[in-house]
């Protein structure tokens, strides 16, 4: 797979195993890096990767393991 890979809705969920309406509305409201084509979600693998890395070091530093 390319780093520069785009997913669907249905795949980030699927991803990050959550219901595709959590996904759809973290897109809308900004907490997860989306864009729209055509009017439907789209999520760049790399922006995607750097979210799960930042939320993992933000749940360390709010437990104080960091």
């Amino acid at each position: 797979m390319k780093r520069d890979e785009v997913y669907t809705l249905k795949e980030v969920a699927s991803l990050l195993r959550v219901a595709h309406k959590t996904i759809y509305t973290m897109a809308q409201s900004g907490q997860l890096p989306a864009f729209k084509v055509r009017g439907q979600w789209r999520f760049a693998r790399k922006d995607i990767e750097d979210w799960i890395e930042e939320q993992k070091i933000s749940c360390t530093r709010r437990r104080g393991d960091a």
